[in-house]
């Protein structure tokens, strides 16, 4: 799976995590809307995991109505769960393995927004990679209101651990704002 071809090249295309949750916090879900809305915007298309739920429907509703390039990928035995956004392009998998893998090839870059448990594994998963030097890709997590500080507390307890190199912490990015977030999305593809 090495790959580093989005090094160097334009952004083109981010995946972006983030919870299905509809009874979260009201400002989770307008920050999932502002940020497709701002991938629409830059010309960005987002890849996502093919739910009109929770923030990851808002992401891709708001990018879609922005006249953004919108790719949902879905496991067939999430379709009634995650309900599948029917106004956008689908590819439909058998498995989570496949949507994962799917959902990287079709990326050059990574934001993470707030989620819950699946959200964090995606993100594990593609941050792990990154650390085998599976990939260069960028990954940024974002949250306005420190919602991620939790994580990097731990990331950082992991390097004093001794348990994760110092040098990972190039490989992840934490952004408390819409524009700070592209800053690093640009900065990573064109490191």
């Amino acid at each position: 799976m090495a790959d580093s071809s989005s090094v160097g090249r334009p952004l083109r295309s981010v995946c972006v995590y983030c919870g299905s949750s509809e009874t979260t916090k009201p400002e989770y879900h307008d920050l999932a809307a502002r940020f497709g809305d701002a991938l629409a915007k830059r010309r960005l298309r987002l890849v996502y995991g093919g739910g009109s739920i929770g923030l990851m429907g808002r992401c891709a509703k708001a990018a879609h109505d922005a006249g953004g390039e919108v790719l949902g990928i879905m496991p067939r035995f999430l379709e009634r769960r995650e309900i599948i956004l029917d106004s956008v392009p689908h590819t439909m998998v058998d498995t989570m393995h496949e949507r994962k893998m799917l959902m990287f090839e079709e990326s050059d870059a990574f934001v993470v927004l707030p989620g819950g448990i699946g959200t964090l594994e995606e993100a594990i998963e593609t941050l792990s990679w990154r650390r085998l030097d599976l990939h260069k890709k960028p990954v940024v997590f974002l949250s306005e209101d420190d919602f991620w500080a939790p994580f990097f507390t731990l990331m950082q307890h992991t390097i004093e651990a001794k348990l994760t190199p110092p040098a990972f912490n190039e490989a992840v990015r934490y952004t408390r704002s819409i524009e700070d977030c592209f800053a690093e999305l640009q900065a990573g593809v064109s490191a």
